[in-house]
């Protein structure tokens, strides 16, 4: 790789401690929503740039990310971004849902295509009055509200539908274009598929920061099926960690955060600042890796 400086951060040198954010997906029922709070109780003193909660295409689904949305900025001090995708809405239901988020307070927004409404695998296809693409939605929202950030997603693998690495490429430009400022990546366990595909995009005169995704795998077997899916490449080496740990949950949670730190390590060394953790509702290994980083609770730091 020939760049010298952050791909994260587009140009700063990397701080002595990385910057991160969390993702989390709403609660389904009670029990569900007392452990996403634990978690965000857990994580928020390390004081992330901002958390993301995921969006569904149904109803209910997008009500419960409004309510867990509206739920921390009214009871913590975490800046929350909300997922938006363009699947099964209209324009006009979209624009509702982005003013609404508006009016709380949101100011960031992660602008997604979105999966195709059968799961991944089958045919894609929007609203035949929405957005037809994640490109229209970042527009659509800018065009409404100037002031929103807003982020979408990278794949340092392509993604799955588009025709090579030029195509795709084009898309997150399309995504640039419109107003987006940041991209998340999917997620990925090889750090020189993310370190060339930092080089493509920059090739092409695309400058925002490209944040890496990072999933440490509590259950290394659904994690893989779920990730897998969505056209993310699982090493052989990594597999072999995970063999024979099917029986012992407390191994498999030492060897992931094992593993997610020493990727993590690696891209903050090649001078990657910014990480993104997708923590799948739980705080312990993401909490664990960021310990090993340096990164303490309320801002004290200790260099990496």
């Amino acid at each position: 790789m020939t760049e010298t400086l952050s791909p994260a951060s587009n140009g700063r040198h990397a701080p002595k401690t990385p910057n991160i954010s969390f993702e989390f997906f709403p609660p389904k029922t009670e029990e569900m929503e007392r452990n996403l709070w634990d978690t965000i109780n857990r994580l928020a003193p390390l004081t992330p740039n901002f958390v993301s909660v995921t969006y569904g295409a149904g109803g209910s689904t997008r009500e419960r990310t409004h309510s867990t949305i509206t739920r921390i900025l009214r009871e913590t001090a975490l800046l929350p971004a909300a997922h938006l995708t363009c699947v099964g809405s209209s324009r006009g239901e979209i624009d509702e849902i982005v003013d609404r988020y508006h009016e709380v307070g949101v100011r960031h927004i992660v602008a997604l295509r979105g999966d195709p409404p059968g799961g991944i695998g089958t045919p894609y296809f929007t609203h035949p009055d929405g957005y037809q693409s994640s490109a229209e939605l970042v527009a659509g929202i800018k065009k409404r509200h100037a002031d929103i950030e807003i982020s979408v997603s990278a794949y340092p693998e392509k993604h799955p539908e588009a025709a090579d690495f030029d195509a795709d490429i084009d898309t997150l430009q399309a995504k640039v274009d419109a107003g987006a400022t940041r991209a998340i990546t999917q997620v990925f366990f090889d750090n020189e598929l993310y370190y060339r595909y930092v080089d493509r995009v920059r090739a092409r005169g695309i400058e925002i920061p490209i944040v890496p995704g990072i999933m440490p795998m509590h259950n290394f077997k659904q994690a893989r099926n779920f990730v897998t899916r969505a056209g993310t490449s699982v090493p052989d080496w990594l597999a072999e960690k995970f063999d024979g740990l099917d029986n012992d949950a407390e191994t498999r949670k030492l060897v992931a955060a094992t593993v997610a730190a020493g990727q993590v390590q690696k891209l903050f060394k090649h001078g990657v600042d910014t990480f993104h953790f997708y923590t799948m509702n739980r705080a312990d290994l993401v909490f664990a890796i960021s310990h090993l980083l340096g990164i303490r609770p309320n801002g004290t730091q200790k260099a990496a």
